[in-house]
């Protein structure tokens, strides 16, 4: 590596790590403000509240990490030259492709840091943002999970429905359990309600109606109480709509398929979740070859006008992957498509701005 490319790499990392250590203070006081009669009003304890921000910290870095690094890359690529140290390096006959290589190398860093932080570490800090919420800020009208008509596939032949469960007390009302066999129904088990109990393990049915489909006869089955064991609990059959975001990327994997057999109506936002995780990364790449395409030539607006259009375009990107994503919940848009337009627009639009500033 050449001292052209560590003095480049120096400026990369230290204005984007200068950035985000500004951000840190800044966003911690705004939040705190808004948080802090919720905090005394329900006594929350200064450990977890220590532990929120460190996942309020990951939480946000992973959501405004792209706009982070695109304006530090815009302002320190506008001071070298505004200082023409870029044109300095091109007229030793450096090509302006060569000029990219350091940028490329801060971005492969950024990037592969981000993915490991996306796969591991990030999802818990998500979960435990999220568990904060429902448990001090979001209150008791917030419906963390579906609790009316349940429906759920919870192996290749039984399907469950519940028109209510009720997580506080481990309750289902209305239980229905069905074995079907191809396209024969096997037996179909009614309940006025079932209530787990966690001493026991177990799950007590009241007021059962078993029905068992005979070649030749039907048998009915009546029992007032009737202790029995399920392979599913009821936090499965209804999970928080926020788990997908607390799993790591085999466990995301494994839930996704499973949450396909049981029917789960929130399937394309966990999908979604998943592609986002290895799209959000590549996103470095693209915007760091925007920013010096953007910000290598000196202009008279100077590193104001570089500064403002940083912004819009920071703006418009995560504009555009609201949209897909809001797509993707209201329309039934493929969740793959909406995590990777934006990177494939403005992929175009990079390759298009080094192949213009090349020239």
């Amino acid at each position: 590596m050449k001292v052209i490319d560590k003095y480049i790499l120096k400026r990369y990392f230290g204005t984007f790590l200068g950035l985000m250590a500004l951000f840190v203070p800044i966003s911690i006081i705004l939040d705190l403000s808004e948080r802090i009669d919720k905090f005394i009003e329900h006594k929350v304890p200064m450990r977890e509240i220590l532990v929120y921000y460190g996942d309020f910290l990951l939480y946000f870095f992973n959501i405004l990490f792209p706009i982070f690094l695109f304006l530090s890359v815009i302002w320190f690529t506008s001071r070298l030259a505004q200082n023409t140290e870029i044109i300095a390096m091109l007229n030793t006959g450096m090509p302006f492709m060569r000029l990219l290589r350091p940028y490329l190398i801060g971005a492969i860093i950024i990037a592969a840091t981000v993915l490991f932080l996306n796969l591991s570490i990030i999802p818990k800090a998500r979960i435990g943002y999220n568990e904060f919420w429902v448990k001090y800020v979001h209150g008791s009208s917030f419906k963390a999970r579906e609790t009316n008509d349940v429906y759920r596939q919870i192996d290749p032949t039984h399907y469950i429905y519940a028109s209510n469960l009720n997580h506080k007390n481990k309750t289902a009302y209305k239980f229905v359990l069905e074995e079907v066999v191809g396209d024969s129904l096997k037996s179909k088990l009614i309940a006025d309600r079932i209530v787990y109990n966690p001493k026991k393990k177990n799950y007590t049915l009241h007021n059962l109606t078993k029905r068992i489909y005979l070649k030749d006869r039907e048998k009915i089955i009546h029992k007032n109480s009737y202790d029995t064991i399920f392979d599913f609990t009821l936090d499965d059959l209804t999970p928080v709509t926020y788990i997908a975001e607390g799993l790591n990327y085999s466990a995301l994997n494994k839930f996704i398929e499973k949450e396909k057999k049981r029917g789960s109506k929130n399937i394309k936002k966990f999908e979604l979740e998943k592609y986002k995780r290895m799209s959000l990364p590549i996103s470095a790449f693209i915007l760091t070859f925007i920013a010096v395409a953007m910000a290598s030539q000196k202009k008279r607006s100077g590193m104001g006008g570089n500064l403002a259009f940083g912004i819009a375009v920071s703006m418009i990107y995560i504009l555009f992957d609201r949209i897909f994503g809001i797509l993707v919940i209201k329309s039934g848009f493929s969740p793959m498509w909406a995590a990777w337009l934006p990177n494939i627009m403005f992929g175009i639009l990079a390759v298009f701005l080094v192949f213009r500033a090349k020239k």
